[in-house]
């Protein structure tokens, strides 16, 4: 006897239907190849219409719709164009900064300062997102969150500062306008811009916290810009290679870890091992370090808010803190329409006493 299959519901369309779909698609694909919208992007950015060689589009939660050109400009202006371009640069601006007197510190401590997740080159509309969002208000916002920070950081006698680099200092990472993965970016000029920028706010930053103290600059790899960014952590170095009181950590190294007396801080953009990993791989990847300290702390990013958890011993006497760093980033259209939206902006950073750890947090909110 022949088992009968299970009836239900035809969830087909009808000929008629397929036929109505084509040509609702076909019209759409018409309207963005023929029409406003792309050739009103394309006017608005002086591009010549005879120079695209290839559009990606999409649509924003408004409706609006998105593109990612590649010009024959784009193309062009290879990889090894721009470094090349960069080093002579180098070679002709890098300074040879002179020697600051510095004085021996009564009671010294470690300012950390993380400006995370700063996204230069990101674009968000108030229409769509609740607030605008580019390059210009990006680096204005990481200006003033350094000078906010070295205010609040003057009741402290500081030894050294911790400048952590990377985590997404850049919302592109190719000429395509895309991530490292490929996900495309509503973005605000172009990646070599972005660059250039880049490197100058990051200049900017060190020579301002080298008057307080010598520089450690740690970078971390990112989502975003994982090779771009790579690349701006090792022009930097370039650019202060004649500056005896800067140290660059600038490897490939997902997670990397500081000393500073009894503190032993770990820093990584928050993208790579799961949180509760954290404190055990600090202790099988730096055991010395981990046996000479004894307050330790993990700073991450990525995420854009806070977050902060705490794992302890069963004697509650060896503690590491993981906390996630908030961003002076606003959202974009994506996270808009995720409502990944609310969290405050800000730039934070952090004062280490060399016995006793973190003794003080400092916030600048924008």
């Amino acid at each position: 006897m022949k088992s009968k299959k299970a009836e239900g519901p035809r969830l087909r369309l009808s000929m008629e239907e397929v036929d109505m779909i084509r040509e609702l698609r076909a019209g759409q694909i018409d309207n963005i190849n023929d029409n406003s919208a792309l050739s009103t992007h394309l006017d608005e950015r002086g591009i010549d219409q005879d120079d695209v060689i290839s559009v990606k589009h999409w649509q924003s939660a408004s409706g609006d719709y998105r593109f990612s050109i590649v010009t024959k400009e784009n193309l062009e202006l290879k990889e090894k164009d721009i470094f090349d371009k960069v080093n002579q640069f180098l070679s002709q601006h890098a300074p040879a900064y002179r020697k600051i007197p510095r004085s021996n510190k009564k009671s010294p401590h470690l300012l950390v300062i993380n400006p995370a997740d700063i996204h230069i080159g990101k674009y968000a509309h108030e229409t769509e997102t609740g607030e605008e969002y580019n390059t210009s208000i990006a680096i204005k916002r990481v200006i003033e969150g350094i000078h906010g920070l070295i205010d609040k950081s003057k009741g402290f006698e500081i030894e050294r500062v911790l400048f952590c680099i990377g985590n997404d200092v850049l919302h592109i990472d190719n000429v395509y306008g895309t991530t490292t993965k490929g996900t495309p970016q509503d973005t605000d000029g172009k990646w070599w811009e972005h660059y250039e920028l880049a490197l100058a706010l990051y200049v900017e930053c060190i020579e301002t916290l080298r008057l307080i103290a010598p520089v450690d600059v740690v970078h971390s790899m990112s989502n975003h810009d994982y090779q771009s960014g790579f690349h701006l952590a090792h022009t930097l170095q370039a650019w202060f290679r004649k500056a005896d009181d800067i140290t660059f950590d600038v490897s490939v190294a997902h997670r990397k870890y500081y000393q500073y007396g009894k503190s032993l801080i770990g820093l990584e953009h928050g993208d790579g091992a799961k949180m509760e990993n954290l404190p055990l791989l600090m202790a099988q990847e730096k055991p010395h370090m981990w046996a000479d300290t004894t307050t330790r702390y993990w700073y991450l990013h990525h995420i854009h808010h806070k977050v902060k958890h705490k794992w302890r011993d069963a004697k509650d006497f060896i503690g590491v803190t993981v906390e996630y760093m908030r961003s002076p980033s606003s959202a974009d259209s994506w996270h808009a329409r995720k409502g990944f939206t609310g969290a405050p902006k800000a730039c934070e950073g952090f004062i280490h006493h060399k016995d006793l750890g973190q003794v003080a947090r400092l916030t600048h909110y924008f």
